[in-house]
């Protein structure tokens, strides 16, 4: 992990994934996996079961990305309404935007089953309702598109019907399910290895020398020759413009409170509200109680510094419905990338990197988006027609997303405004220990973190992906890019892409006394 992040910690955390060390020597497999969470070793997996040799790696721990940080829903209840993305990809992309969704669900049942693996996976309902007094007719209007995409099981409510709280009218998703995501990856692991895959950790891939075959190039010098190449990180870190410019990095919330066991029934819940809510119960078999994980109060990566205040929304708007709510046992925040028309882009790079792939933009999805990458991705690698992949292209333009794309643009242009206005505080002196804030110097502005031992780490404030200013994260303590949402430690090292190197160092300067 990067050093002095202060990240929070999810209720999945408890689990400690296999240690694995970084790679020392350079390597040879069929396909090199960049990237340890749900995309990339599911990617791993399904290839190392069609035979092809794999070598995984990942800068940090096996889950110690997004997967780690998500609520773990598995659903085709997404997070665009299906009459949206009807409108942004045509009658038949909604159908199979469902089809694909409910198809991974189905693909992590069967891993379960077939590899024994202990993640508490189970097949629940999920329910889509308004705000209180809602008048709208969304759900009736998401009700029509859904069906017209093919999920005819799917209906339409006067309440849940579970009485955990008046919904109003609701639309019930049969056969959605929840798990633990951290326990699943840990399974996912031991089998990659069991067939013979390789995982190194703490390994960063610094560049790719593409080619046939390509060339994985890591930081400690060490390189991965391989056929293909798979880019799992989330946000795409290797040739990243172009993806990053049609996505968009948001900063989500959780909070996890313990609830008697059977206070709560075990479903999924999700508003239209904007921030929507999400909501689902936990209950450890280790534990007396469980907890009841409600998220939601999102905003763009980097241009708010809240958190106290949306957590605080999130636990009134979850004790207004849970009477039977107790203390709150966690607190956590995560990154969802958020495409323009809704869906991941997952596929060949470009025409120019032959035999290179990535996984990005899971739209609040992640668990089945990445579970899907890995599906679609060992079919054209292995040189299979895939009837999702024109869906998912990461090429694709889509004309009825303009609005949105250009939306995108003026906000991120908005932000490059910081580089003419002043520093967050006019000295390092106004720097607590532990905190960090951006500090003018003469035209340049500097990312100044104060460690607990008071010393001090700068480092340029220029994101090194297109040169935003970016901004202290108090939170997580990381500093934040509001362009496209890349995060670096509290030291400068990258921890998110799309950027894939550390702020540049500065001088320190000792403040005069």
């Amino acid at each position: 992990m990067p050093s002095d992040s202060g990240f929070t910690t999810s209720v999945w955390m408890q689990t400690q994934p296999p240690a694995f060390g970084p790679i020392s020597k350079s390597e040879r497999a069929d396909v090199c996996v960049i990237g340890a969470g749900i995309a990339g070793l599911t990617t791993a997996y399904l290839l190392a079961k069609s035979g092809k040799s794999v070598i995984v790696i990942d800068d940090g721990a096996i889950g110690g990305g997004e997967t780690g940080r998500t609520t773990a829903q598995l659903t085709f209840a997404l997070d665009h309404r299906y009459f949206e993305l009807e409108h942004l990809h045509g009658l038949d992309g909604a159908r199979l935007a469902a089809e694909s969704h409910a198809a991974a669900i189905n693909q992590i049942a069967s891993i379960v089953t077939q590899e024994g693996i202990a993640c508490e996976f189970e097949w629940v309902d999920g329910y889509l309702f308004g705000p209180p007094g809602d008048t709208s007719d969304v759900l009736q209007r998401e009700l029509a598109a859904i069906r017209r995409a093919g999920m005819s099981e799917v209906e339409l409510l006067p309440d849940e019907p579970h009485s955990f709280f008046d919904t109003g009218p609701c639309l019930r998703f049969p056969r959605q399910a929840q798990f633990h995501p951290l326990k699943y990856l840990v399974g996912l692991a031991g089998c990659i290895q069991r067939m013979g895959g390789a995982i190194f950790t703490h390994t960063h891939a610094a560049s790719i020398a593409y080619g046939t075959p390509n060339r994985v190039i890591t930081s400690g010098g060490a390189e991965i020759t391989a056929g293909d190449v798979v880019v799992a990180t989330n946000a795409a870190v290797i040739d990243p413009h172009v993806i990053a410019l049609k996505q968009s990095a948001y900063r989500t919330y959780a909070i996890a409170i313990r609830v008697p066991e059977g206070s709560v029934p075990k479903v999924l819940y999700w508003d239209t509200l904007d921030p929507y809510h999400y909501v689902r119960l936990d209950s450890p078999a280790d534990q007396t109680h469980a907890f009841l994980i409600v998220g939601g109060e999102d905003h763009k990566t980097g241009q708010a510094n809240d958190a106290d205040e949306r957590f605080a929304r999130l636990e009134a708007w979850t004790r207004a419905r849970c009477p039977a709510c107790m203390d709150v046992a966690y607190r956590w925040s995560g990154q969802v990338m958020e495409p323009v028309d809704g869906l991941a882009f997952i596929g060949p790079n470009s025409d120019a990197t032959p035999g290179v792939y990535v996984i990005s933009g899971d739209s609040g999805n992640g668990m089945t988006h990445g579970t899907i990458g890995g599906m679609l991705l060992t079919d054209l690698i292995a040189g299979r027609a895939n009837p999702w992949a024109a869906l998912y292209n990461p090429g694709r333009v889509n004309l009825h997303a303009t609005k949105a794309f250009a939306s995108e643009g003026v906000n991120m242009a908005a932000q490059f405004v910081d580089w003419v206005t002043p520093g967050a505080v006019d000295s390092v002196n106004a720097i607590a220990p532990g905190t960090g804030a951006v500090v003018r110097r003469g035209l340049s502005k500097v990312a100044v973190y104060r460690d607990e031992a008071n010393a001090l780490h700068e480092q340029s404030a220029v994101c090194p992906h297109l040169g935003c200013i970016v901004d202290w994260n108090t939170l997580e303590r990381t500093w934040d890019c509001p362009c496209h949402g890349s995060r670096f430690d509290a030291k400068g090292q990258v921890v998110n892409g799309p950027a894939n190197d550390n702020l540049k160092a500065v001088e320190v300067v000792t403040p005069k006394k």
